[in-house]
């Protein structure tokens, strides 16, 4: 029998695009309920600080409505220019999902010169491959006008972060960075203790930090808060097109999601100088008295710690850097204390009792005096209220 090598050279090719279409389908994109999805923008914008300035910033917006999930049509993508958010919105993922996130670098409006590419890093996050880890030296950037699925297998629950790595002290100080929290199995109703080990109800607690087996980690009420810091002239600098002093870098303002007191209060987003709600975090707790707060807590300052304190009420610290205080012997290593010290690139969770607490008003603060103003307005920066009812 004679064979058609011509017929069989276009049937393999169809064999193969056949069978690589699905997969880079699903490497992309991913199939099923226990998949999420989000699309981001990498642009600039403004954020206005506690005391009414209007900052320049590069940042991170969600895009996912302005675009189509399953190809990679982007055109209306532009209108989300110049409305970059601070922080980047938050990252609220499921353990036990897939999570692919596409990032799409706009462009900046004010800066039409600057031709820099963006990556999403996951800080701390432990990456099955470099290639999703944003990080340029191990992975790559996204240049402008292009766009690149990330893909998280979300195996660890925990409080992380994300920002820019591609020239990461620049673009971090420039505001892109933003919440990122896995949640545990636990937090699932099929996956709830039957019993809590202090006898209260599994049912009663809004989630859990970690996946404890016993309801330690339960709460009622969930804040997730970043720490950060803004050199207003080095942002300046980007501004008008001149060189960043990074030798000379001198935080004025300090913030809490983004925000200083009493803005940190404020539940409304806040609008820039152009009317953009840049940003959207506010951070202040409200409790009822004998619940149970989780503060998932993260620093994503350049240069600064900080030493966070609850005044009047006893706060646990349950959890470091994405990790659950207690070992797999079972050995408990969370304790108690009246202040947190936090550095650059950490997070905690801590978990704030408020059983006996009197109805009112309590503060949560940086001890750094420095960080309790906003340039020359005092009484400000990195605080914000617990309310009490």
């Amino acid at each position: 029998m004679k064979i058609d090598y011509k017929k069989c050279t276009v049937c393999l090719c169809l064999l193969a695009i056949a069978c690589a279409v699905p997969a880079l389908a699903f490497v992309q994109y991913g199939t099923g309920t226990t998949v999420s999805r989000d699309h981001f923008g990498a642009t600039d914008g403004f954020s206005k600080m506690a005391d009414g300035r209007d900052v320049y910033m590069f940042g991170f917006n969600n895009i996912s409505s302005l675009v189509k999930f399953n190809n990679h049509s982007t055109s209306n993508a532009i209108l989300a220019k110049n409305q970059s958010d601070w922080p980047a919105p938050t990252l609220d993922l499921q353990e036990g999902k897939r999570h692919y996130l596409t990032l799409t670098t706009l462009g900046m409006t004010l800066r039409p010169d600057l031709f820099d590419p963006h990556t999403i890093h996951f800080h701390g996050y432990p990456n099955a491959t470099s290639f999703y880890d944003g990080e340029p030296m191990a992975s790559f950037s996204v240049n402008q006008g292009a766009d690149f699925t990330y893909f998280y297998q979300l195996l660890d629950p925990g409080t992380y972060m994300y920002h820019c790595h591609n020239e990461a002290p620049e673009h971090m100080e420039m505001g892109m960075l933003g919440n990122l929290v896995v949640r545990p199995l636990q937090d699932l109703p099929a996956n709830r203790p039957a019993t809590c080990s202090d006898g209260s109800n599994p049912a009663s607690y809004q989630g859990f930090a970690y996946n404890d087996g016993d309801c330690s980690t339960g709460y009622n009420s969930e804040m997730t808060m970043q720490f950060a810091e803004i050199d207003a002239p080095f942002h300046d600098d980007d501004s008008f097109a001149q060189p960043p002093l990074f030798a000379q870098l001198d935080s004025r303002y300090f913030v809490l999601n983004g925000r200083g007191y009493p803005d940190t209060t404020n539940t409304a987003p806040l609008m820039n100088q152009e009317g953009y709600p840049a940003q959207k975090l506010h951070s202040l707790i409200t409790a009822t008295s004998g619940n149970r707060i989780l503060i998932r807590l993260s620093n994503l300052s350049i240069a600064n710690f900080a030493n966070i304190e609850v005044l009047g009420l006893p706060m646990q610290v349950i959890g470091r850097d994405a990790k659950f205080l207690r070992r797999p012997n079972g050995k408990d290593l969370r304790y108690f204390t009246n202040s947190l010290l936090i550095g650059p690139g950490e997070s905690a969770e801590l978990l704030i009792y408020t059983a006996g607490a009197a109805p009112g008003t309590y503060y949560l603060y940086s001890r750094n005096l420095q960080e309790l103003n906003a340039d020359m307005l005092d009484r400000s920066g990195a605080m914000t209220e617990i309310r009490i009812q």
